[in-house]
């Protein structure tokens, strides 16, 4: 059975890990060049660390922080520490990812890059696949797996296109004065940043703004000195830190809208499937998590190379709302006391006087070991 996956993020290679493995024909597609860095908090909730230790998806060659403290500040720098219920590691996408792509490689999948689909099509029980340099491809199984958005979610009439996409995400590498344990969340007018450490004693420095305050500023560099900081953490942040990009890393317009997860019988995964506000950084962890998923409910419908399509749709809908769908609606509602001075001030406050409040937000924006 040919299995076809569109984007090489940690979704899209995790399934591609895993269905290889299992004897099944891969085929990923990535519109870049490996090893790259994407925008992405770079922290990883520790709910899927038994899962990366049983499968060998961790580099044996890098040694990730260990992350136990949660450090959040309102817009004016009042601030809070806390502990980290399962706790983290932090770990740069330019070296897991590039890991996962040459496992994918060694476990038989054939990886496209530079190969962008630019359409998909189904008729006759089959996929087409066709790449912006006119290159065609059939498959039995397509996985959607290639982020926030992408060229293909228009083709395919998406809902959340027709949205607002309101935000940009911007991502540093940084080396700095600050604590290896703590991932830490700093409000500023119009968005919120992530600070925490990765390996080989650096940091990652990743933040949410608005596109009408970068449209506003003219440039990133003005928006931070307007926005960003205000927040006296992140003044010092960036006033007392070497920067190592020549510049930030930048993705434009999106939303935290619900998506649809099957689209003309594609599979969804990862954040193609749905997008969860950073909050301590799941993001990574619900994609690895719901890879595995789907991968799993694959191989549960495949008997002699023959997929019962609709069945295989329903028990992977069914599975992910049960694991997904809560966690990525308190994602939503918890980021409205993100982002600005009065909502900022008022999270704090809840947390500082509720530690109910604080705890019952962590809990259902992480998921459960497995």
């Amino acid at each position: 059975m040919k299995i076809a996956i569109i984007g090489g993020g940690l979704a899209g290679l995790v399934n591609a890990i895993l269905l290889s493995s299992k004897g099944f024909e891969v085929s990923l597609y990535e519109k870049k060049q490996y090893p790259f860095h994407k925008v992405c908090g770079e922290y990883i909730s520790n709910e899927v660390l038994p899962f990366l230790e049983s499968e060998g998806l961790l580099p044996v060659h890098i040694t990730p922080s260990s992350i136990t403290q949660f450090q959040f500040s309102s817009v004016n720098g009042k601030s809070i520490e806390m502990p980290l219920d399962l706790g983290g590691f932090g770990i740069s996408r330019y070296v897991l990812d590039h890991h996962l792509v040459n496992l994918a490689k060694a476990s038989g999948a054939l990886v496209h890059e530079n190969c962008t689909v630019s359409n998909v099509s189904f008729t006759d029980n089959k996929f087409q696949l066709t790449t912006t340099n006119s290159e065609e491809f059939t498959a039995d199984l397509v996985i959607g797996a290639y982020g926030k958005n992408g060229v293909l979610d228009k083709k395919l009439g998406r809902s959340h296109v027709n949205d607002e996409a309101p935000f940009i995400g911007v991502k540093y590498h940084i080396k700095t004065d600050y604590p290896k344990n703590l991932v830490a969340l700093h409000n500023f007018e119009g968005g919120y940043c992530g600070i925490s450490a990765i390996e080989d004693d650096k940091f990652n420095l990743c933040y949410l703004g608005r596109r009408a305050d970068l449209k506003s500023a003219g440039s990133i560099e003005v928006m931070e000195d307007q926005k960003l900081k205000k927040n006296p953490f992140l003044k010092s942040i960036f006033e007392n830190s070497d920067f190592l990009f020549e510049k930030p890393v930048v993705i434009n317009a999106f939303s935290f809208r619900p998506k649809n997860l099957i689209e003309n019988h594609i599979l969804m995964s990862g954040d193609t499937a749905g997008l969860i506000t950073p909050l301590c950084g799941n993001g990574m962890a619900m994609a690895i998590h719901s890879a595995k998923m789907l991968s799993d409910t694959i191989v549960e419908n495949c008997n002699n190379g023959v997929i019962d399509r609709a069945k295989l749709e329903a028990q992977y809908t069914e599975r992910w709302n049960a694991t997904f769908k809560r966690r990525l609606w308190v994602g939503r509602q918890t980021q409205t006391l993100f982002g600005s001075k009065f909502t900022s001030e008022i999270a704090l406050r809840l947390m500082k006087n509720s530690p109910w409040f604080a705890n019952k937000v962590m809990k259902n924006t992480h998921g459960q070991p497995f």
